[in-house]
């Protein structure tokens, strides 16, 4: 006669491991661009992402809650993170003038020419810390990140 085990099996925790070295990537690409962009340029990796969602978008503008939406945050967020932004003359903001409710994020010329810039040191810090990852396999892992944000915009 079979006993039984009351042992349990063992979890599978790839989806687990995976996550949580996703989450250590994250900080430390948030540490090194932070660094590089901010003693080159005065703005964060998150001010980096904003400018770079309202260059992106049709007119350089997007409104707060789409904006909020593509960079993971709340629209209340989005409107503290876009405050040292406008100080600086980087955002401006633009109302709608058929709705008086919403209002707009817009890249100055300002904004352009600082993410212009920016963008090189972005690139030259985004390779160096990829620098070890086959091609191929960053293709693989950038669709997987795409899946688990829901991403339908880059």
């Amino acid at each position: 006669m079979e006993e039984l085990s009351n042992t349990p099996e063992p979890a599978d925790d790839s989806a687990l491991d995976f996550c949580l070295r996703l989450a250590r990537a994250q900080a430390a690409v948030v540490r090194r661009l932070d660094a590089a962009l901010g003693g080159h340029f005065g703005i964060s990796f998150g001010d980096f992402q904003l400018l770079h969602h309202l260059a992106r978008a049709p007119g350089g503008r997007l409104r707060r809650v789409d904006l909020a939406e593509r960079q993971g945050l709340t629209a209340s967020g989005v409107t503290r993170s876009l405050l040292p932004l406008e100080k600086t003359g980087l955002v401006g903001r633009q109302p709608d003038p058929r709705d008086a409710r919403v209002g707009f994020a817009v890249i100055t010329p300002a904004g352009h020419t600082t993410l212009d810039n920016a963008m090189v040191t972005a690139r030259e810090v985004s390779a160096d810390l990829l620098r070890h990852a086959p091609p191929d396999q960053l293709q693989a892992v950038s669709a997987v990140l795409g899946l688990v944000a829901g991403a339908t915009f880059i």
